[in-house]
């Protein structure tokens, strides 16, 4: 089957996928979008963690076909999602409690988001999101497999609760496993991406 979507701003299509195909599989072999991980193929470990219509999910557990028509942000996206959000209005800082009267963006503007080509293959040439920066500046990778899952993940907390607490942020990661850092520094950069969104507003 043929499977078209639009894929960090850009419309893409996937042709002759076979009905187990998994977006994961899609994603990294046939777009060429190497930063969701492919590790435990069973939803548990959280490294290909994509947001699917703007909710974070396991991509090794969606089918292909169920993105037909639908958004997915990657990794690779991230920076440019994270900074259209904060242009038009919408999450981060403006999420749960926040002072942007809880409007959100319109349907029919965030289908104008769209990255750069190549920002959208790869990431490179863009500013790093909030998160993505407070990873680097905390110390939270180490060999760096998980990192793309949990920054996917942690820019979706960040977006609903612009001030989380210890607990929010454990039990939002909680899906997402680490071998090498034990938890703190990730911890750590959560929380400083947090406390930057707040001095910006």
């Amino acid at each position: 089957m043929r499977v078209n979507f639009t894929v960090n701003g850009r419309q893409q299509e996937a042709d002759d996928v076979w009905e187990g195909e998994s977006l994961l599989y899609v994603l990294r072999e046939r777009l060429g979008l190497p930063g969701s991980k492919n590790a435990c193929e069973q939803g548990e470990c959280g490294s290909c963690t994509v947001r699917l219509d703007g909710v974070p999910v396991c991509s090794c557990l969606v089918a292909a076909g169920q993105v037909e028509g639908r958004d997915v942000v990657t990794v690779e996206g991230l920076a440019e999602f994270a900074k259209q959000r904060e242009e038009h209005g919408h999450g981060g800082a403006c999420g749960t409690g926040g002072g942007c009267g809880g409007k959100g963006v319109s349907l029919d503007a965030a289908k104008q988001w769209a990255a750069k080509p190549a920002d959208s293959q790869t990431g490179e040439g863009v500013e790093l999101s909030t998160i993505q920066q407070a990873f680097i500046d905390a110390g939270a990778v180490q060999c760096g497999f998980c990192t793309p899952g949990l920054l996917v993940q942690a820019d979706a907390l960040l977006e609903e609760n612009s001030s989380p607490s210890d607990q929010d942020i454990r039990e939002a990661l909680s899906g997402n496993l680490c071998r090498c850092t034990g938890y703190e520094k990730i911890l750590d950069a959560v929380r400083l991406a947090a406390a930057r969104q707040s001095e910006a507003v």
